[in-house]
């Protein structure tokens, strides 16, 4: 099955927009299929080998969403007694602004709104993440994506992602269709289905990118990433 991808067609959820009940109603949901099927435990099983007890992070998270994951990760640090200081990047404001209202008691994410391919900063990361964001791209962008992530990070890079074919598709028709019925979710959720990239597909991206010894392995739930470190 081939992947379709129109550049003119936008998710919902990536169109200028201001605040609204859906776009709060469409992150939350997107929040709760974060942790039900599998995406923060696959955050987590990293974060528990790269960020150690009394160490000291810096961090960034690309196409942050509404900050799901550095929140996550802050709740890690804090358990363990590490210091994490997180930029959170995203170029769409409204969903950054419910963000920072998410992240109140969370002084140690900032959040910025820039488009994630010409994000840069003075000094590079120890860790770079970029979760469930590739196949809103084209190949090539996405290609753009992955070769930033290693430009920023110094030390652990994480991409990760769906990973496309009968049970993904099946899988979101059945919950859109069922539960996520809201008119945003399900029309994101299926388009995402059929831009996400193949296994073999997502291979050749990262080789297309120039990373180097670099580990790509299958997750639950249709997920998968690749990882340098």
């Amino acid at each position: 099955m081939k992947r379709s991808f129109d550049p003119a067609v936008l998710e919902m959820m990536d169109r200028p927009q201001p605040v609204s009940p859906e776009l709060e109603h469409d992150l939350e949901r997107l929040r709760q299929l974060n942790r039900w099927f599998g995406s923060h435990r696959l955050i987590s099983t990293f974060m528990r080998r790269w960020i150690m007890p009394g160490s000291q992070m810096r961090v960034v998270d690309l196409a942050t969403g509404s900050g799901d994951i550095p929140r996550l990760l802050v709740d890690h640090a804090r358990k363990i007694g590490a210091q994490i200081e997180i930029d959170a990047v995203d170029q769409q404001a409204a969903t950054l602004e419910i963000a920072r209202r998410l992240s109140a008691e969370y002084p140690e994410i900032s959040y910025h709104a820039a488009n994630i391919l010409e994000w840069d900063c003075a000094e590079r990361y120890d860790i770079a993440l970029c979760s469930l964001v590739l196949h809103h791209f084209s190949n090539d962008d996405a290609v753009s994506v992955l070769r930033r992530c290693r430009e920023l990070s110094k030390r652990f890079v994480l991409v990760s992602d769906l990973r496309r074919g009968f049970l993904l598709r099946a899988g979101v028709y059945m919950l859109t269709a069922v539960i996520f019925r809201e008119p945003m979710t399900r029309f994101d959720a299926r388009l995402s289905a059929q831009r996400a990239f193949s296994f073999v597909e997502m291979r050749e991206l990262a080789i297309q990118a120039d990373w180097k010894n670099f580990v790509h392995k299958k997750f639950r739930f249709a997920r998968q990433a690749v990882w340098l470190e």
